[in-house]
């Protein structure tokens, strides 16, 4: 077989097959060398930018998805409950409770290894269903800690990505002061980034395997002339609400980084090297 560089058509066609097909289809393909990850310096935005925000920091699952995004030249976006790790944390449903979560040890270790760790609230509490002035004093708490635990974090270079993708038009308005972006319930599919976009949406599929909806979403995506998926993962083999397979992840990854068209990035990084004029 002789091996080619991946095109949208050709990934159009092969999730219209199903999964198995597109594990199958990905043996063939050769990636074009750092297509995926602009070049320093390289301002030229692409077409299709997919990101995959892992949520909740799943000790077993944050490990192995390092590593398959370290794999094929990737950084992950890995977003944590601040207080998760420790003794005093009170899970707030079966999903997260049934998994040990990693400590700033560890994120501090895997962004230093080049993936994005961003915060996702302080306690994993639905801040909609909360007093506007006790939600805003999570969020702080949650940046504070961040700010003490994470070497380099900067809260006002930071995405917000809200537990439960639930906020509140007040904490729209209130965290642009605070942070350079949030993620929040709504459309899979943003604008690319842009100079002054603050408010990010996603959408997941669960608390079942979400492979299958996770191909429909970029097939959406790549029927687009551009545009910017962000799709709410959580964690690998069993764990978290909506998981998908290790095995999905790493042949996903290597026929997403084939096509010319896409980058495959978190969050904060999408804003920072695309976000501005």
């Amino acid at each position: 077989m002789n091996k080619r560089t991946s095109t949208r058509r050709d990934f159009l066609s092969i999730t219209g097959a199903g999964a198995a097909s597109l594990i199958l289809s990905s043996c063939g393909l050769e990636k074009e060398q750092d297509s995926h990850q602009p070049k320093a310096g390289n301002r030229e935005k692409p077409k299709h930018i997919i990101t995959l925000s892992f949520d909740d920091g799943f000790k077993k699952s944050s490990i192995g998805t390092a590593q398959i995004y370290e794999k094929h030249n990737l950084s992950a976006c890995i977003n944590v409950i601040a207080t998760a790790h420790l003794n005093t944390f009170r899970p707030p449903g079966e999903h997260i409770a049934a998994s040990d979560k990693g400590d700033f040890g560890l994120w501090n270790e895997l962004k230093q290894r080049g993936h994005e760790i961003m915060p996702h609230s302080y306690k994993h509490a639905n801040l909609r269903q909360l007093p506007l002035a006790e939600a805003k004093d999570l969020i702080r708490r949650c940046l504070d800690y961040f700010s003490k635990e994470l070497k380099g974090f900067d809260p006002k270079e930071s995405v917000f990505n809200f537990p439960y993708n639930s906020s509140t038009p007040e904490l729209e308005n209130w965290l642009p002061t605070q942070t350079k972006a949030f993620r929040t319930g709504g459309g899979a599919i943003n604008p690319l980034p842009h100079a002054g976009q603050v408010k990010l949406t996603c959408t997941g599929y669960g608390p079942g395997n979400c492979e299958k909806d996770i191909e429909a979403k970029i097939t959406q995506l790549l029927e687009r002339d551009s545009g910017w998926l962000i799709y709410n993962t959580h964690g690998l083999d069993g764990e978290g609400w909506g998981p998908i397979t290790s095995g999905f992840l790493d042949k996903l990854l290597e026929r997403l980084t084939a096509i010319k068209s896409v980058a495959v990035m978190p969050a904060g990084k999408a804003l920072s090297q695309f976000g501005i004029v």
